[in-house]
């Protein structure tokens, strides 16, 4: 394994079976990191990740667990220490979006948002907090643009990256003492399966969205991972409560 900018790190990525969350996972791996690789369902997904880790000489796990219930974040961590030991990085990547008019909002909708992009970030954020590296560490978010851009039809969605960002930076105060950093990344619009399951690949929203952007395009997973290696790397080691906007210029 050539030199990286995490060798010997141990990683905790959450909802990386697919999209940003594998990009990154991918990403650390060949930075020389172990990455616990997981998912709330999609078991083949996070299984292919983990293989084409191996098959890079990357050292990667899958472990299930929904990040919005509390036994199954600890068994995640459980898992985790089991395979590789304490953690140094932790990805709160794992999400779900809705394009949700202000009409269409329900209870159902806002908890399902909430339960997963906030509570869900808290509960893992927590339990990490036992396994942490007593040395410290760094907590990425995976917040979105959508808290600066704020898009119409996206109030629910919206919502729960404004509270990521906050809490980002009340955090980033909280855990500074342990010398853990917490810092944000918020993407703009990048193709995933997700984005394009949702039509928004081929919509009118994304072409709007280009015409707006001064780098004329939307993103890949490719763009967002390296930013993750920059915050979880000593290359950060004076920067925490920042969120960070990666939108092709789009603000």
């Amino acid at each position: 394994m050539k030199s990286g900018k995490l060798n010997g790190k141990v990683s905790v990525v959450t909802g990386a079976s697919k999209g940003i969350g594998a990009g990154i996972a991918k990403q650390f791996a060949a930075e020389g990191a172990s990455v616990v690789v997981n998912y709330a369902s999609s078991k083949t997904d996070a299984d292919k990740i983990v293989d084409e880790i191996m098959k890079r000489g990357g050292t990667a796990v899958a472990v299930q667990g929904n990040v919005a219930k509390k036994a199954e974040v600890e068994g995640l961590f459980a898992a985790a220490e089991k395979a590789f030991g304490k953690i140094d990085i932790l990805i709160n990547n794992a999400g779900v979006y809705e394009f949700t008019p202000l009409e269409e909002v329900t209870e159902e909708k806002f908890h399902k948002h909430f339960d997963v992009n906030v509570l869900g970030l808290l509960l893992v954020t927590q339990e990490a907090l036992k396994h942490f590296n007593p040395a410290g560490g760094s907590i990425i978010n995976i917040s979105s643009g959508v808290s600066s851009v704020t898009p119409p039809n996206f109030s629910v969605y919206t919502g729960t990256k404004g509270a990521v960002d906050a809490i980002t930076r009340t955090l980033a105060k909280e855990l500074g003492p342990r010398g853990i950093r917490v810092n944000a990344i918020n993407p703009g619009l990048v193709i995933t399966e997700g984005v394009t399951t949702a039509g928004f690949d081929q919509s009118d929203f994304r072409k709007t969205l280009e015409s707006q952007t001064p780098l004329g395009r939307i993103g890949q997973t490719e763009d967002i991972a390296p930013a993750a290696v920059f915050f979880a790397s000593s290359d950060s080691k004076w920067i925490t409560g920042e969120t960070l906007l990666i939108a092709g210029g789009l603000r």
